[in-house]
C-alpha cells in the first residue's frame, strides 16, 4: 500500500504551478485560471459519477485520481490550503451527517 497522502499531491501540485506552462500541465491549468481549472473538475465529476454509475472499478478509481487531483488544482488557485479542508471535514465529522445537514440549513 502506497504512503501517498492529498498532502503530497497539494506539495506536487505548488511545485508544479511554478513551472512553465508548456512544461507542466499544473502550470498550464493555473496559467489558464480559475475558470479552466473549474471546469475541468466539473468534467471530471462528472466522469467519476459515469464510472461509478457503470460499476467500472478501474475507471472509477481513474477518474477519481483526476477529479482529486484537479481539486487540488482548484484550491491551489483559490489559495485555499488543504488543511482549511481538512478542518471543515473534522468539524463536520464531530457531529452525524444528518444534523450537520440540518445545521447549514439553520445557521
Amino acid at each position: 500500500m502506497s504512503e501517498f497522502t492529498l498532502s503530497d499531491l497539494e506539495t506536487i501540485v505548488a511545485t508544479r504551478a511554478k513551472a512553465a506552462p508548456e512544461d507542466s500541465w499544473t502550470a498550464k491549468l493555473v496559467a489558464a485560471g480559475q475558470r479552466k481549472a473549474a471546469k475541468k473538475l466539473g468534467e471530471e465529476a462528472v466522469e467519476t459519477v459515469i464510472a461509478a454509475i457503470s460499476e467500472d472499478r478501474k475507471n472509477l478509481v481513474d477518474e477519481s485520481a483526476d477529479l482529486l487531483y484537479h481539486l487540488m488544482v482548484v484550491l491551489k488557485i483559490a489559495a485555499i490550503p488543504l488543511q482549511d479542508v481538512m478542518d471543515e471535514l473534522a468539524r463536520r465529522t464531530s457531529q452525524s451527517g444528518l444534523q450537520e445537514k440540518a445545521n447549514r440549513q439553520n445557521p
